[in-house]
């Protein structure tokens, strides 16, 4: 019986060390760049606010995290940041809020700190590094720090910072993401097949489809809306929303709308609002030559 090889490919030692080089210099440049200046990271926006990069902290507004960022964490702690990424992961989400230098100079943007460090503190920030820092300015609620474009969720904010960083691009349909993660999620959107559902007898035609059925149908009854707080789940959104508000005190949700001067407590009320008057309007308007 004729024994079939399998040949396992490595990376080339030269690669190897090119790559945990970049990762290096790139985590040394966090490092100079946290320690000289007063920008913070965000791990990420969850729910109960903006979540700590070095503890478990949650606050309901990013100039609370950066308070805290600034006055609970040391040099060691800070020195430390990012070192166990990998290099298609290095993306640090960076509050930039009225950047200051330690020496007192102010500073506009991410160019403008490099430059700084580097002529002003003899601190080499590569170039490079402009491509791994996602920059963002908490002064006027919600707004893009590249393009000033106006957001109503932190969430959508980080989707539309992929406009700004295409880090990685789909081949299929050419969108961009920021880091591999969303890119990852993004490409099983579209593997197309045969996946039946873990618990019933349902099969769709794509991985996505079948995982929305399982989490609407199976997972907690349909309430896939957990309680930041307490824990509890809720099947709406806005359920979930208002109790967070009404038992825990949370911060209400004020969304303004960017057609009038209206304002809604979620998303949903929102979206119907400006599709019904604006968008009409819109395409009113527009038949009228």
């Amino acid at each position: 019986m004729k024994k079939s090889i399998i040949t396992f490919f490595k990376k080339p030692k030269s690669e190897i060390k090119v790559v945990a080089t970049k990762k290096g210099r790139y985590q040394a440049d966090m490092k100079e760049i946290l320690l000289n200046t007063n920008a913070t990271p965000i791990r990420c926006k969850m729910g109960k606010g903006y979540a700590c990069c070095f503890c478990t902290d949650q606050f309901p507004e990013p100039q609370d995290l950066k308070k805290h960022t600034l006055e609970e964490h040391d040099e060691t702690t800070k020195s430390e940041f990012m070192r166990g990424a990998t290099l298609h992961n290095f993306n640090v989400k960076l509050d930039i809020t009225d950047l200051k230098c330690n020496c007192g100079a102010d500073l506009q943007d991410i160019d403008d700190l490099i430059q700084h460090l580097e002529v002003e503190h003899n601190k080499g920030i590569h170039a490079n590094m402009v491509k791994q820092i996602i920059p963002f300015k908490f002064n006027d609620g919600l707004r893009c720090a590249i393009c000033n474009h106006e957001f109503n969720y932190f969430k959508f904010l980080m989707e539309h910072m992929s406009v700004h960083f295409r880090n990685h691009v789909c081949q299929i349909c050419g969108a961009a993401f920021v880091n591999k993660k969303t890119f990852k999620s993004h490409s099983d959107r579209h593997e197309t097949g045969s996946f039946p559902c873990k618990v019933c007898s349902k099969v769709f035609d794509t991985k996505v489809k079948k995982m929305e059925h399982e989490r609407a149908i199976h997972v907690y009854m349909s309430k896939r809306n957990k309680c930041a707080y307490c824990g509890e789940m809720f099947a709406d959104y806005t359920k979930k929303q208002d109790h967070e508000v009404k038992v825990h005190g949370a911060k209400p949700v004020v969304l303004a709308c960017q057609g009038c001067d209206k304002t809604f407590d979620n998303q949903r009320a929102l979206t119907a609002h400006f599709k019904t008057y604006h968008l009409m309007q819109k395409r009113k308007s527009g038949g009228k030559k």
